[in-house]
C-alpha cells in the first residue's frame, strides 16, 4: 500500500516544506540514494518518518477484517489465494494480502464500497463473483 495524502503532507508539514530535508528522509526510509520523491514511499515507510518526526503514527483504514464464522468470508479468503493476491508470512508461508484486498474494496473496482464485516450477505455474494471473475481472467487460456 501506498503512502497516503495525508502521510505526504504531514511529512512536508515537519520538515518546514523544506525540499533538501524531505528528501533526505525519503531516502533514509527506502534505504535508496535515488528516491527523493514521497510518491516513492510506502504505507509504512511513511509511517517510519513520520514516527521519528512525531513520535506518532497513522494506522490504515483496513476494510478487510474478515469474520473466520461467515461462510463468505472464507470463500472470499480462498479466492484472493486462487486470484494469487498474497503476501509472504514467517509462520504460515503465504496469506492473503487483506492489504490489496482493502484497497479493491475502496476502488472503482469493487461491486460493493463497505468495510467487509459491515457487509449483508447479497452485498458479499457480489464481492465473490467480482473476485470469481479475477480469477478466471488470471487463469483463462490465452491463444
Amino acid at each position: 500500500m501506498l503512502a497516503t495524502k495525508e502521510q505526504k503532507k504531514l511529512i512536508r508539514k515537519n520538515c518546514g516544506y523544506k525540499v533538501d530535508i524531505k528528501e533526505e528522509f525519503v531516502q533514509w526510509a527506502t534505504e535508496d540514494n535515488n528516491k527523493t520523491s514521497l510518491n516513492d514511499l510506502t504505507f509504512d515507510q511513511a509511517n517510519k518518518i513520520l514516527s521519528v518526526q512525531t513520535g506518532k503514527t497513522n494506522t490504515a483504514d483496513n476494510w478487510a477484517y474478515f469474520d473466520y464464522k461467515n461462510p463468505k468470508h472464507k470463500t472470499i479468503l480462498s479466492l484472493l489465494r486462487q486470484a494469487n493476491w498474497t503476501v509472504p508470512n514467517e509462520r504460515h508461508g503465504c496469506v492473503a494480502d487483506l492489504e490489496r484486498f482493502s484497497s479493491f474494496l475502496k476502488d472503482g473496482k469493487s461491486p460493493v464500497k463497505k468495510p467487509l464485516k459491515k457487509m449483508e450477505d447479497k452485498e458479499l455474494e457480489k464481492v465473490i463473483v467480482a473476485l470469481r471473475g479475477v480469477v478466471a481472467s488470471k487463469y483463462k487460456k490465452r491463444r
